[in-house]
């Protein structure tokens, strides 16, 4: 089960409250547990209005960058002739994460409430679900809801008789994890490659159909309705000044009690892995924290008393992202994993970028050298380099997503590096 029982230091609030809950699903079911009272609300309210709440907020992008969502809204250009569009990123595909899946699966209406009041906000005629193909009952389920959507009057051309109106389409990607940044994603959606482009123009500019667009994650418009029906101040009882609210952590690795968790922005590391996650089975020790998701650099067993919040994080050293703790105990080889890491960050490279191409091969291929025993001490000098060739160099940040784990793993363990390539052995316990 994706949703673990409810931990005492959770704060369940729409996000995850009726996870799990099979009548959440359907209209009828949302509607009883308040679902669309915000879209009404909305309605209700002028544009600028509800993009001044969100703002109020301090609602930050819950994809991974952790830009203010009022903010980014308020990028889009004054309504003209020229049609307006709300992209939601539900392709998911960081290593790591799982939150985003489980809200469509479980309530897929609070997301179609969250796009139409976005779409409000930003004046946009169209929104664009773009969901990870792999994600077949997630389809499914999501296709159901908007088609009842539509039924009852909450998208089309007149919603609920106050003559706007917005449609929405939800479009299944091929599975590319490059199809996740953002104009990978828009390219796929206009039936191009999902290749990146370089930016500026930046979408809200030039985005879907070369008209303003504005991409949004689900998780963060999952949670607009909750703030539209609560207010700004109400949201902002959790968290920081800088990270206010809650954020659905997806903890995994070696945990007793791995799973989604709706916590306080600002809980230290260690209480969600020892405390909320039950901690390291067998009385292992912990080793490693990939503490958002497999993009983010690498902290250590000592580095985990840091707050959860996205300054936190960034001070100790690393990056909330899409807050996907992956832990690895003392059992880990952190060479294997780096490996794994960057073979994988290899295999999705669009190809674009001579250092994003050529650099992740080049790194995969001297840490599986250096895993079998059969690497140099040059190799890590090369490593260093190849980190320092590929970071902020590329179209996008795919580069960078392996050089960050890697560089932290080589600052921080490169006494196992060594090891395997004067020994031939791993200093993990078996």
């Amino acid at each position: 089960m994706a949703f673990p029982e409810t931990h005492e230091r959770e704060t369940r609030t729409l996000l995850s409250r009726h996870m799990g809950e099979e009548e959440a699903r359907t209209l009828d079911g949302w509607r009883e547990r308040g679902g669309y009272g915000a879209l009404e609300k909305a309605l209700e309210m002028e544009p600028d209005e509800i993009v001044t709440t969100v703002k109020e907020s301090g609602l930050r992008g819950r994809g991974g960058a952790g830009f203010p969502t009022g903010v980014k809204w308020s990028f889009m250009p004054e309504k003209g002739d020229d049609p307006h569009y709300l992209a939601c990123n539900a392709d998911e595909s960081e290593p790591g994460a799982f939150k985003d899946r489980e809200l469509m699966r479980w309530t897929p209406h609070l997301l179609i409430e969250g796009c139409v009041i976005a779409a409000r906000a930003i004046q946009a005629e169209h929104v664009y679900v773009y969901v990870r193909g792999e994600f077949f009952e997630v389809i499914r389920i999501l296709n159901r809801a908007v088609t009842d959507a539509y039924e009852a009057g909450y998208l089309g051309e007149d919603i609920l008789g106050s003559g706007w109106g917005c449609d929405l389409t939800v479009h299944v990607g091929a599975g590319a994890y490059i199809a996740g940044e953002e104009t990978g994603m828009l390219s796929s959606i206009a039936d191009g490659r999902a290749e990146p482009r370089i930016k500026p123009p930046f979408p809200a500019q030039s985005g879907l159909f070369g008209d303003p667009t504005t991409v949004n994650n689900v998780e963060t418009l999952s949670s607009v309705p909750m703030i539209l029906d609560n207010g700004a101040d109400w949201y902002r009882q959790w968290g920081s000044d800088d990270s206010p609210g809650t954020k659905l952590w997806c903890c995994s690795g070696h945990l007793n009690r791995p799973g989604n968790y709706e916590l306080e922005l600002g809980m230290p590391l260690k209480d969600i892995i020892h405390d909320v996650c039950g901690g390291v089975p067998e009385g292992r020790q912990v080793r490693a924290v990939f503490p958002g998701g497999s993009s983010t650099p690498i902290l250590s067993r000592d580095e985990l008393d840091c707050e959860t919040t996205y300054e936190g994080l960034s001070e100790a050293g690393s990056a909330l992202g899409t807050a996907s703790p992956i832990v690895m105990d003392e059992s880990t080889c952190i060479v294997r994993a780096m490996r794994r890491v960057a073979h994988f960050y290899a295999h999705e490279s669009c190809g674009q970028c001579v250092q994003c191409r050529e650099g992740t091969a080049w790194v995969t291929k001297i840490l599986e050298r250096i895993e079998r025993g059969g690497g140099e001490m040059e190799d890590l000098d090369t490593l260093y380099d190849l980190c320092e060739q590929m970071t902020g160099k590329t179209i996008c940040v795919l580069a960078d997503s392996v050089v960050f784990p890697l560089e932290s793993s080589l600052d921080k363990f490169r006494d196992e590096y060594e090891a395997h390539i004067k020994h031939d052995r791993c200093t993990a316990t078996a």
